[in-house]
């Protein structure tokens, strides 16, 4: 399916790897420009290098997402390097876990600067772009804690809901100029999901690999954790004029796990 994108340029955050690099990915599949970001140069190069593959363009700028001087000039880079912005897909890494009563106050103001106030600063250096453009979208990947709570990881249950009702809020206020949609990833083969398989492994919970992923698993209705690119295809086409009439949608990409 075309989802015409060819041609347009997306800023996608937190990029280098995971999450944000399948979105990448399958936006550059589709032709679309795409500026990646992280803070390590050389996972920012490796990616850059991968992602070249595909039909769009890829450029990649080193930026911390918690940094406001990081985020201005990514933004700007964008527009330098592509001529303007036509949607934004915001990702974040994960804040640490951990119970309530035993999370300190600090990592509260941490989660809420690298998960919320990441998101803000994008959104209001690249709002005229946006505006401008005859395409423009935002999508914010966050995570099914934002529907159900995942025990002892208080930081993103809380946190997360901040993204979401930020996005709710700029899809009727930005409207009808620019969509805006959240997308609620579940278990995907990510770098770090495979780390948490082989250490399974090693510990003898798990025969193989692939033992591990199944145990993972256990409790998903599709049998299976997803694979990143199966989120990223969703990024895309809620990036598309295929979805011109989805806006303030919270969409779940997690096998069906949710109850709500």
């Amino acid at each position: 399916m075309d989802l015409g994108l060819d041609g347009e340029t997306a800023l996608v955050t937190a990029s280098s790897s995971g999450l944000g690099k399948a979105s990448a990915a399958s936006l550059l599949s589709e032709g679309a420009n795409v500026v990646i970001c992280g803070r390590r140069a050389g996972a920012l190069r490796e990616a850059e290098e991968e992602l070249s593959e595909h039909p769009g363009e890829v450029a990649g700028v080193e930026a911390d997402i918690t940094d406001p001087d990081d985020i201005a000039a990514l933004v700007s880079a964008t527009r330098e390097t592509f001529g303007g912005i036509d949607h934004v897909v915001t990702s974040a890494g994960g804040p640490p876990s951990g119970s309530f009563i035993d999370t300190p106050e600090e990592e509260w103001y941490d989660a809420y600067d690298l998960l919320v106030m990441s998101l803000v600063r994008v959104l209001k250096h690249a709002h005229d772009d946006l505006v401008e453009s005859d395409a423009g979208t935002v999508t914010a990947i966050t995570s099914t804690s934002v529907a159900e709570p995942i025990e002892s990881l208080v930081l993103s249950n809380a946190v997360r809901r901040g993204v979401t009702g930020t996005i709710k809020t700029i899809a009727r206020e930005w409207a009808p100029d620019v969509r805006a949609n959240v997308v609620l990833p579940g278990l995907h083969e990510t770098s770090r999901l495979e780390e948490l398989a082989e250490q399974a492994v090693e510990r003898g919970d798990a025969a193989t690999y692939e033992e591990a992923l199944s145990d993972r698993a256990s409790g998903i209705p599709l049998e299976r954790v997803g694979q990143p690119r199966e989120l990223g295809d969703v990024v895309a086409f809620l990036a598309s004029e295929r979805a011109s009439y989805v806006t303030g949608a919270s969409v779940p990409v997690e096998g069906g796990t949710l109850h709500t």
